[in-house]
């Protein structure tokens, strides 16, 4: 007499999706990172992540926002997929990390506006141009906006998913993402005290954002399917 099949969870799956996810954050971090430190005239302490598409090289900065946003674009239609077929159905995260990731292709697209003195020669605050209006508004704000939305609706989704270490992480993750941007806006518009730290404070909020972003997809991508049951949030 055959013993009856235990209903066993189904073995992590590697797929194109989460390996999308799990990249895009590292890759965009350690691009800006070797661009800081080889660009004459740039200070990272000072100067934004994006004020390196422009001048000559420029092009190395566009590059890394709009592969990064497609890479994150794939990841989220592959969550959005994945979520479903495993019973952890949710709408908004996966909407709000795509939407996180048109912002960093059109952050690419719409090169910002000189600030804080960079390009050398140029004013601390220069004129705006529409090309860095749209990088500033709507693009570079959906980044941050949806990206720190994201991290709250997981947040309540982990915790509805009996994932509490995860529900606390992502919700901290959020607060510093956000928190530091606002910090780093302050430097970037010249408010004395902060002038000298916007760059780095803006590299706190990306580094913690775009980190949780790749744990995420490494941590749904080694949760074998039913291993966690899904409760109504």
């Amino acid at each position: 007499m055959r013993t009856p099949a235990k209903n066993t969870p189904k073995a992590p799956r590697v797929s194109l999706p989460y390996l999308c996810g799990a990249v895009g954050g590292p890759l965009f971090v350690s691009a800006f990172l070797i661009q800081g430190f080889v660009r004459p005239d740039y200070d990272p302490m000072r100067h934004p992540v994006s004020s390196l598409a422009l001048g000559p090289s420029g092009w190395a900065q566009v590059a890394n926002f709009v592969v990064t946003g497609l890479l994150m674009l794939v990841f989220a239609v592959g969550l959005r997929q994945d979520l479903s077929a495993s019973g952890r159905h949710s709408t908004w995260g996966p909407l709000l990390i795509g939407l996180y990731a048109i912002g960093l292709i059109g952050a690419g697209v719409f090169p910002t506006d000189p600030v804080s003195g960079y390009p050398p020669g140029s004013p601390a605050l220069g004129e705006h141009t529409w090309q860095g209006r749209l990088h500033d508004f709507p693009f570079s704000l959906l980044v941050f906006a949806a990206l720190t939305a994201a991290c709250f609706v997981f947040a309540r989704r982990f915790a509805g998913w009996g994932e509490p270490g995860w529900a606390v992480y992502s919700g901290i993750s959020g607060l510093v993402f956000i928190g530091a941007f606002v910090v780093a806006g302050l430097g970037f518009s010249q408010t004395e005290g902060f002038v000298e730290l916007g760059g780095l404070f803006q590299r706190i909020s990306i580094t913690a954002g775009f980190s949780w972003v790749s744990l995420l997809a490494v941590h749904l991508m080694r949760t074998p399917r039913g291993s966690v049951p899904a409760r109504p949030v």
